[in-house]
């Protein structure tokens, strides 16, 4: 999970709960003081939620652009239904694909952006619209995601969340992953207290069938670079991830920037959330993009 550098938010930015055609969805909006070059929808990966996206709302507020971010079905603030077919992969493509009807309706279509596992959400919704005619979006960025399952080392670990959720609650999880943490004597700097709280707080806030679906997913996803190409093809493409990444090697997602015939950007001193480990470099790059 992404861990915010801080919760407050700036003075452009406020929440709300923004209305669908499939619901209500928990969101953070950013306005830009001037004039509105364009707006951005930013999707949260696994175990994640709109505060990943915290620090790179003022930078790109003021480089011009209305940018949304949400909780995903399931996430944090936004919760679901205790059904599984709601946490699919194709259901929360459908999910940003009325996310961004709901957005376009205040400034035309955004740029779509999808961290880690919310770069496979957004690829599923980019690949279900392309059915439907001309795209929605005014161009597509896959941040410290890859082509399909996650790295072998990563899937294990996942896998061992999937087996303990049906017998321990999210509590019991969240004191053994503190325990791991603290014995495998990783000397990261720890979150300031309020940091802290909060992903405490939003980890206990997950739907546990949503992390039993989507983290199915990650271990086991398809290679649909192929299709995510073709479907692309006149829609501007970035992959933007750190210089060292965990979930997907970094040769990977190369890999499929290349195969997408998509611009590549690597953020010095980031691992695999950049959004949050260096907003600056992260906005500057996207803000290039976008424009």
């Amino acid at each position: 999970m992404s861990t915010p550098p801080f919760l407050t938010l700036p003075r452009c930015a406020r929440a709300l709960r923004l209305s669908t055609s499939r619901g209500g969805f928990a969101a953070l909006r950013a306005e830009p003081d001037g004039p509105v070059r364009g707006s951005a929808l930013l999707v949260p990966g696994f175990t994640g939620s709109k505060e990943d996206f915290i620090a790179l709302l003022e930078p790109l507020a003021a480089a011009g652009y209305r940018v949304t971010a949400v909780d995903q079905r399931g996430q944090y603030e936004t919760g679901g239904p205790d059904d599984p077919a709601a946490y699919a992969v194709e259901a929360l493509g459908a999910d940003v694909r009325a996310l961004t009807e709901a957005v376009a309706a205040d400034g035309g279509p955004p740029h779509l952006l999808g961290h880690s596992f919310g770069g496979q959400v957004v690829r599923e919704a980019v690949l279900a619209a392309a059915a439907d005619g001309p795209s929605p979006w005014r161009s597509l960025t896959l941040m410290s995601t890859g082509p399909g399952a996650i790295d072998p080392a990563e899937a294990a670990r996942t896998q061992l969340l999937l087996d303990v959720l049906p017998v321990m609650s999210l509590e019991e999880i969240w004191q053994v992953m503190r325990q791991m943490e603290e014995g495998s004597g990783d000397q990261k700097q720890r979150p300031e207290p309020a940091v802290a709280e909060f992903l405490h707080r939003r980890w206990l806030a997950n739907v546990p069938l949503s992390l039993s679906v989507t983290g199915g997913h990650l271990v086991a996803a398809p290679d649909r670079v192929a299709e995510l190409a073709a479907a692309t093809a006149g829609l501007p493409v970035l992959v933007l991830s750190g210089v060292r990444d965990y979930a997907w090697p970094v040769p990977e997602q190369t890999g499929m920037a290349e195969r997408l015939g998509a611009r590549r950007v690597v953020v010095e001193e980031a691992g695999h959330s950049p959004n949050a480990e260096r907003p600056a470099a992260t906005a500057e790059a996207l803000a290039a993009f976008w424009a």
